[in-house]
């Protein structure tokens, strides 16, 4: 083997070989391995491996004036923080810097896709499950049958709260709600959010349709994040209103009345320390120094092509777990433009 192909696992040559042992640690936010023993209430294995990257960044976090300003404002005036800029200009780091140094709680965090609607963030009610368990109960004899007392009260172990629901949920200190990408959405959820966000409360029908049979109108559910909690008359209303980050690549425009409703800011391209930052977050100090050159190298390029933080940390791990021979070719071949036309 070649000097410039030692560090290739699959080789292409049609031989077969023992090389998946030389095959490095995953980086960080790629390993499954301890998938079993975590807490995963994301259901894809991504939330612990994260947090602790996340808990580093917040630490490391130094906003600027103007950043510090707006985001002061938002929560002396209890409205949500609209942030747009770039891919990894700091926008999600920013409400895990909140929550950290304010002593908040584990940030909620709604990822948005284009078939997000306003229900996936406030509840779900499992109905199918409940019908099937109601008809198992009733064949074989035991547990609540239909129409009981028993079968009421139940309910709400079919009721699970979304990451907004879960943030209006009363406490004397808000939750910080991480609604990220919001320029993924489908056209009408901005518009859908301004009564919630407004009022800082939402319905659950299901439970008050049977309020008056649950003790004392209350129901157990569970949270977003696995905690079980009792909701009253079916209304869920915040007493301290959350710190509710929206984030946005800018991709498109929104809703005059949604922006009424925000304080606005728009963060710049990240600069050298703020990559270094990044970096040593979630790769460590000696992988930011030796990344040097290739975060130097991503903030040129940066200025006239779209790319995102998440290639330059490829880069700089691959690069330093597989040294090979062509070290900026292959950082090259990692970062590569994402406004590339067609």
């Amino acid at each position: 083997m070649t000097e410039s192909s030692e560090w290739l696992i699959y080789r292409g040559a049609g031989e077969p070989h023992d090389g998946m042992s030389r095959l490095p640690p995953p980086p960080p936010w790629r390993d499954f391995s301890g998938r079993d023993a975590e807490r995963d209430v994301d259901g894809d294995g991504t939330r612990d491996r994260r947090l602790g990257a996340h808990r580093h960044l917040a630490e490391l976090h130094r906003p600027g004036a103007e950043e510090l300003e707006m985001i002061n404002a938002a929560l002396y005036l209890r409205r949500p923080l609209l942030v747009t800029g770039s891919p990894g200009a700091g926008k999600s780091t920013l409400a895990h810097s909140v929550a950290y140094e304010l002593g908040l709680g584990e940030v909620l965090r709604w990822s948005i896709v284009s078939r997000t609607a306003l229900q996936d963030g406030l509840y779900h009610y499992d109905a199918i499950a409940r019908l099937q368990d109601v008809q198992i109960a009733a064949q074989g004899g035991y547990g609540a049958a239909a129409g009981s007392p028993g079968a009421v009260e139940a309910i709400g172990s079919y009721i699970r709260l979304g990451p907004l629901g879960t943030a209006l949920l009363p406490s004397d200190t808000p939750r910080v709600l991480l609604i990220d990408e919001l320029d993924k959405s489908d056209i009408d959820l901005p518009n859908d959010l301004l009564n919630v966000l407004e009022e800082g409360e939402f319905e659950i029908p299901e439970l008050q349709r049977i309020a008056d049979r649950l003790p004392d109108g209350e129901a157990e559910v569970l949270t977003a994040d696995g905690a079980k909690v009792r909701v009253r008359d079916g209304r869920v209303r915040c007493r301290a209103f959350p710190f509710v980050v929206l984030t946005s690549n800018g991709e498109r425009d929104f809703p005059a009345p949604l922006m009424r409703r925000c304080i606005h800011l728009e963060l710049g391209r990240p600069d050298h320390n703020r990559l270094a930052t990044f970096v040593r977050a979630h790769l460590g100090d000696e992988a930011a120094r030796a990344g040097d050159d290739l975060i130097a190298r991503f903030l040129e390029r940066s200025r006239s092509e779209l790319l995102a933080a998440d290639q330059l940390l490829n880069a700089i791990h691959l690069t330093a777990a597989a040294a090979p021979p062509s070290r900026e070719r292959l950082a090259d071949l990692l970062i590569q433009r994402l406004d590339r036309s067609r």
